[in-house]
């Protein structure tokens, strides 16, 4: 099973699958360039080298390849604050530890990014009972304090407060439930969080199988109904919202 996505830029990349997304199994290399061999990621820009670096899958986390002779890479997560690493010229063998990361390139007078997911990182919990050795891994690994848990927390939000068969939120009225918490929050990231949240929880359909028109509606009911049956969010998980739920319009 894949372990790493790469997400190519907006018309970028001729080797793609399931949406525009690359997946790589652990032990996979992805070059990407200019003008990369084979089945690599192809970046169309002239200030990008022929054969700018590489991408190994590794379990749970991506190594980075800098082949440029003269340029520094950045790897920024975005839900970090500004966290980012720095890979340098000729730099090998660079471990990435971010669940989801924008890559970013000097491209001439530009900056070109594309991203890289790691959507299997998983999380132990402390042994209990008193037992030494480690835990059983968790069957969905979720980090709480993400921002897509809390577009989880509120697509589940209406039928945990008693309404069992409420419709799935809007992804608008998912953005005013967000305000309070996340004020940048915008149809295009939530979209992107849904998105992210299908493949992370690994849900048996993919984006591409929904009718159109059907496509966001489809897998925000399949996050709903996985979250639930599971208990990936209860209701006192709902405090990752900050605030009492507002009375959605219809």
């Amino acid at each position: 099973m894949h372990s790493i996505i790469v997400v190519p830029p907006a018309g970028g990349g001729e080797r793609t699958q399931r949406g525009g997304r690359i997946e790589l199994a652990s032990g996979e290399v992805l070059p990407f360039g200019r003008d990369t061999p084979g089945n690599g990621l192809k970046l169309g820009h002239e200030g990008v080298p022929r054969i700018a670096g590489e991408i190994t899958a590794h379990r749970a986390f991506w190594i980075l390849n800098n082949l440029s002779d003269n340029q520094t890479y950045v790897v920024e997560n975005p839900e970090g604050a500004g966290e980012h690493i720095k890979v340098g010229p000729g730099r090998i063998d660079a471990p990435v530890p971010f669940e989801f990361s924008r890559v970013v390139l000097p491209a001439g007078g530009d900056l070109l990014a594309f991203e890289v997911w790691a959507p299997r990182h998983t999380y132990r919990t402390a042994p209990r009972g008193g037992l030494s050795g480690p835990a059983t891994a968790p069957a969905f690994a979720l980090d709480r304090t993400k921002r897509y848990y809390a577009v989880l927390a509120a697509l589940c939000e209406p039928r945990l407060r008693g309404e069992p068969h409420a419709p799935v939120p809007t992804v608008d009225q998912i953005v005013e439930r967000l305000r309070h918490t996340w004020p940048s929050a915008n149809r295009s990231s939530v979209y992107w969080n849904i998105d992210y949240l299908a493949v992370k929880l690994r849900l048996k359909r993919a984006a591409e199988e929904y009718a159109p028109g059907l496509r966001v509606n489809g897998k925000k009911e399949s996050l709903v109904s996985l979250a639930l049956r599971f208990d990936l969010v209860r209701e006192e998980d709902l405090v990752v919202l900050g605030c009492t739920a507002p009375e959605m319009a219809p």
